[in-house]
């Protein structure tokens, strides 16, 4: 039987402690485990260990004390919140991001509407028609509607929407292979197609100042996007 590469192992105790500092288990100023202790507990060697706990000091994570252990930083508290490009790999972490966005981004939407000036009102309307070409000529429309919905958050006029949305990045579009058949061409037209018109109800809103149409309409787009996720996790 083949052993995991020690790579993969030191990568997979990396995330491990990663996530144990994530969920609060390992606090800012706790000791980690020994290296026995973690050699036991995660069935590997002493490398390993060492190779793990030297990546997370050079993250700043953990900081090495002379006889009295590893401990971890406060940094840790600041990295706390992160979404590893691995936790998209399943629909379920998908959509359970889609509810943080649904929850943030339907009150951002109408903050957009009641604060967007007319540079924004000509950065939305140039993001639409960069959107409708790239999907009439069946050509990737990631980057343009990611910068369609950072284009929302500038609206808003606060930096933070912007700087969240921003540090999503990629992830702000769900792995469309995860909640629809890529194997279908006219299947994915019709889904792009039904996507850019949920995007145009949002910006219609937002262009006329309607709030409470932009908030129902940012709502529907991503509780759409929720719902076929869902679907997606139950099969």
């Amino acid at each position: 039987m083949q052993t995991a590469p020690r790579k993969s192992l030191s990568s997979s105790l990396v995330e491990t402690l990663k996530e144990r500092m994530r969920s609060g288990e390992l606090m800012p100023g706790d000791r980690l485990p020994t290296e026995r202790a973690l050699v036991a507990d995660m069935g590997v060697s002493r490398t390993v260990v060492r190779e793990a706990v030297a990546r997370l000091a050079a993250e700043g994570l953990v900081e090495p004390r002379q006889g009295s252990g590893v401990f971890v930083t406060d940094q840790a508290r600041l990295d706390a919140f992160e979404i590893g490009r691995q936790e998209m790999e399943n629909v379920k972490d998908v959509a359970n991001l889609l509810e943080l966005r649904l929850a943030v981004e339907t009150e951002m939407a109408g903050l957009a509407a009641e604060r967007r000036s007319r540079k924004d009102v000509l950065a939305l309307k140039s993001c639409m028609d960069v959107l409708h070409d790239l999907i009439m000529h069946h050509e990737d429309a990631l980057e343009a509607d990611m910068a369609l919905h950072l284009a929302i958050a500038t609206a808003t006029g606060n930096q933070y929407f912007y700087r969240f949305l921003e540090f999503i990045g990629p992830k702000l579009v769900p792995p469309r292979w995860l909640i629809r058949d890529d194997t279908d061409e006219n299947y994915k037209q019709s889904y792009l197609l039904s996507i850019h018109r949920e995007h145009e109800a949002i910006v219609k809103a937002i262009i006329e100042g309607n709030a409470r149409a932009a908030r129902a309409a940012a709502r529907n787009h991503l509780l759409a996007g929720l719902v076929k996720a869902r679907q997606k996790e139950s099969e």
